[in-house]
């Protein structure tokens, strides 16, 4: 595997286990981290960039960060996050079709 990419999976359990804190020390509710991570995958699939020329798989990858931390922030216990490839498994079985996928 890409070390790259090792180190994305590594970037994306530390912010989910920020978020997790940030929640435990009631900072922010689940509710709240929530809403701020679905307008951050909102925002990224309303670039027309993405809309236009992007095909869905790539419009998938642009999206997953924000939906694997949605899973993490949802799944999460007071103590723990669910590992990575628990996360990214949840994000594939639960993403939707874009209206331009046949």
């Amino acid at each position: 595997m890409n070390v790259s990419n090792l180190q994305l999976q590594g970037l994306y359990l530390a912010v989910a286990s920020i978020n997790n804190a940030l929640v435990a020390k009631g900072v922010l509710t689940r509710q709240e981290v929530d809403t701020a991570l679905r307008r951050a995958e909102q925002t990224a699939l309303g670039d027309e960039r993405l809309t236009e020329e992007m095909n869905p798989s790539g419009r998938d990858a642009v999206a997953f960060p924000a939906r694997l931390l949605q899973l993490a922030n949802n799944s999460a216990s007071e103590t723990s996050i669910a590992s990575f490839a628990e996360l990214a498994k949840m994000v594939g079985q639960t993403k939707g079709h874009y209206p331009d996928e046949a």
